[in-house]
């Protein structure tokens, strides 16, 4: 497979290449894109969105999840699309962040499942709650892999054809809690 060169995702200065709400819930702060509120309850899932679409890619961030009131959870979709109905909605899949959720990959909005198996004695030791955590996903040829860092968490093939394998990407901030999804050095290697 041929490769690209590895570009930012995010620019560490704005919203370039990103559509969604960025008045209320997403803001840029010292070179971190941040996600929801410790101090208001999120309503409702909400996605900051590439403008681009990608099909095959190795996308590598850091993240830290912050809150400790209602359901803290995030995630990166890929191959996705917006949904229509609800339009706060996302479909695809999504490497998911969260307790019970950690670097699982889950089919949103479509299937609403997890789609790989967590193992969470792995998971305990690898998680650094409340502070940066270095993030990977693969995506090539219908095989998804996670890794959170440095350890592979996740391993799928998609085995429906129908399912697209190409789409935009979406972060995360989970409904109904105090939550913060903090991104920085987001970078995408698209591979051909």
């Amino acid at each position: 497979m041929e490769q690209h060169t590895a570009v930012a995702l995010f620019n560490g200065k704005d919203f370039t290449g990103w559509e969604g709400d960025t008045v209320k819930l997403w803001r840029v702060e010292d070179g971190v894109l941040i996600g929801g509120s410790l101090t208001e309850t999120v309503p409702e899932n909400n996605f900051l969105c590439t403008r681009k679409s990608y099909s095959d890619f190795i996308l590598k961030t850091k993240f830290k999840l912050l809150g400790t009131e209602g359901f803290i959870n995030s995630g990166i979709q890929f191959h996705s699309q917006r949904a229509s109905d609800p339009p706060n909605e996302m479909e695809g899949y999504q490497a998911d962040l969260g307790d019970g959720y950690w670097a699982s990959i889950y089919d949103e909005s479509r299937r609403n499942k997890t789609l790989t198996p967590m193992d969470t004695v792995l998971l305990k030791k690898l998680v650094k709650k409340n502070e940066w955590n270095d993030y990977e996903v693969r995506a090539e040829g219908g095989r998804i892999r996670i890794f959170l860092n440095g350890e592979q968490t996740a391993d799928y093939t998609e085995p429906d054809t129908a399912i697209p394998q190409t789409g935009i990407i979406g972060l995360q901030i989970h409904g109904g809690g105090k939550a913060e999804i903090h991104f920085k050095d987001m970078q995408i290697q698209e591979l051909k």
